[in-house]
C-alpha cells in the first residue's frame, strides 16, 4: 500500500503548480500524466480549444464497463488580496497542519490518486479504476463536461463516480446546481442635464436587480421541512456590478453578474421567468428609442445539481470504505451533478474541510491524510480480485 509520505510528496508537487483558474494547468497535467504512464496506465488528454488547459482521463484494470472513477479538479481560486503568511504555492508543515493553496480544495485528493497509481497498477483489480482530472471547476464547472462525455460514450463507462471534494471523509449525497448570468445593459451617453438626449444604462440595470432581489426573497418560501440542505431553499445573489464614467454623464454601460443555486427538482428557467420577461420588455423599450442600446444576457455557467439518491450503488460503495452512514447535502456546486447526468451516479467524499476552501492560509489537518490512507487501503482491498 501507499504511505502518508508518498501522499505528502505528491501534494507538495501539486501545490507547487500555480493552477489558479486564470492560468494554464498544463504543467500539472504533464506531471500527472508522466506519473500515470510510468506505471503503464492508459491515459487520454482532453484539451480545451486553444490547448492552454486540459482534462486527463486515466484507466487501470480490466477494459470493461462498471468501474469506479475518482475525480478531482486541478484548478484553485486566486490568492491576490488575501493575507497569507507563507508562500501559497509551497506547502508549509506546522504542527498538525499543512498549509498551501489547494491543500483542502482539492489537491490532497488528487495526491491520493497519484500516490496510489503504482498500487492500482500492480493490483489485480476486479473492476476498472478511472481517474478524472479536470480544469475550470472553480469558474463554473466548465472544463469537465468534455471529459465526462467522452467517458460516458466509451465502452469503459464507470458505474460509480467518487468526487473528492473536501468533506472530512464524510459522504455527501447531494449538492445544489449553479446558474451564473452576466447582464449587460447598453445606454446612450449624454450630459446628465440633458436626459432627453440619452439613457443611462444604470437605471434599467437597477430595475432588473430589484426584480432579482424580489425573486431572492420569494425563494425562501420554497424551503422544505427536513431538507438536508442549508439553507433549505434556492438562493439568488448579485455578486458583481460595474458601470458608469462620471456622475455628470449618462452611463454607456452597466454590467452585473448574479448567481442562482437550485435544488434538484426546481428549474432555474422557471425561477427566472419574471426576470426574463422584464428583460424582454426593457430591451424592447430601450431599443425602440435607441437601436444601438438594450439589454443582453450571457449565461456563464449552468452546472446541474446532484439529487439526493440514497439507494445508488455509489452510496453503498463509498460508505463501505468510510464507515459513514449519516445523510448530508451541501449548498455549493461540484462536478458530481455532471457525472450523475451522464449516467454515472456520484457522491462527494474527500479529505479536508470546505470551511478552509478559498480562504487565506488554507490548510488540511495531517490526521485527514492519515485517515485517507486507511480509506484508500480499504478501497484497494475492495477492488482486488
Amino acid at each position: 500500500m501507499s504511505s502518508i509520505g508518498h501522499v505528502l510528496n505528491d501534494l507538495k508537487s501539486l501545490v507547487g503548480f500555480n493552477t489558479v483558474s486564470c492560468n494554464s494547468n498544463i504543467e500539472l497535467i504533464d506531471w500527472a500524466e508522466n506519473k500515470f504512464e510510468a506505471v503503464n496506465a492508459q491515459s487520454v488528454r482532453i484539451p480545451n480549444l486553444d490547448g492552454t488547459k486540459a482534462n486527463l482521463w486515466v484507466r487501470f484494470g480490466p477494459e470493461t464497463a462498471g468501474g469506479i472513477v475518482l475525480s478531482g479538479h486541478t484548478d484553485v481560486v486566486p490568492v491576490e488580496g488575501q493575507d497569507w503568511y507563507s508562500d501559497p504555492f509551497e506547502i508549509l508543515e506546522n504542527d498538525d497542519r499543512i498549509y498551501g493553496r489547494g491543500t483542502a480544495d482539492m489537491k490532497t485528493f488528487i495526491a491520493f490518486c497519484t500516490a496510489y497509481s503504482t498500487v492500482f497498477s500492480n493490483a489485480k483489480l476486479n473492476r476498472p479504476v478511472h481517474i478524472a482530472l479536470s480544469y475550470d471547476e472553480e469558474v463554473g464547472c466548465t472544463g469537465a463536461p468534455a471529459m465526462i462525455e467522452q467517458i460516458a460514450l466509451s465502452p469503459f463507462k464507470p458505474s460509480v463516480a467518487w468526487i473528492g471534494e473536501p468533506t472530512n471523509w464524510k459522504v455527501v449525497s447531494g449538492h445544489k446546481g449553479n446558474v451564473v448570468t452576466r447582464v449587460e445593459v447598453t445606454g446612450v451617453e449624454a450630459h446628465s442635464s440633458q436626459t432627453h438626449l440619452g439613457i443611462s444604462a444604470i437605471e434599467p440595470a437597477v430595475k432588473l436587480m430589484s426584480i432579482l432581489q424580489g425573486i431572492s426573497e420569494d425563494l425562501k418560501t420554497l424551503a422544505l421541512d427536513g431538507s438536508l440542505f442549508e439553507p433549505p431553499y434556492p438562493t439568488l445573489t448579485i455578486g458583481q456590478i460595474s458601470g458608469g464614467t462620471a456622475s455628470n454623464i449618462l452611463a454607456h454601460k452597466c454590467e452585473f453578474v448574479f448567481d442562482l443555486r437550485c435544488i434538484a427538482g426546481i428549474e432555474p428557467d422557471t425561477v427566472l421567468a419574471p426576470f426574463n420577461r422584464a428583460v424582454v420588455a426593457l430591451n424592447a423599450e430601450i431599443a425602440g428609442r435607441y437601436p444601438e442600446a438594450g439589454v443582453q444576457l450571457h449565461r456563464l455557467c449552468n452546472a446541474p445539481p446532484l439529487a439526493v439518491t440514497l439507494e445508488s450503488e455509489v452510496e453503498g460503495f463509498v460508505r463501505r470504505l468510510t464507515g459513514d452512514n449519516a445523510q448530508r447535502a451541501v449548498a455549493y456546486t461540484a462536478e458530481a451533478g455532471q457525472f450523475n447526468e451522464a449516467g454515472m451516479p456520484a457522491v462527494l467524499c474527500g479529505p479536508g474541510s470546505i470551511d478552509q476552501a478559498h480562504r487565506p492560509n488554507e490548510f488540511i489537518e495531517k490526521s485527514e491524510i492519515a485517515r485517507g490512507v486507511q480509506v484508500f487501503d480499504t478501497l484497494v482491498k475492495e477492488l482486488r480480485s
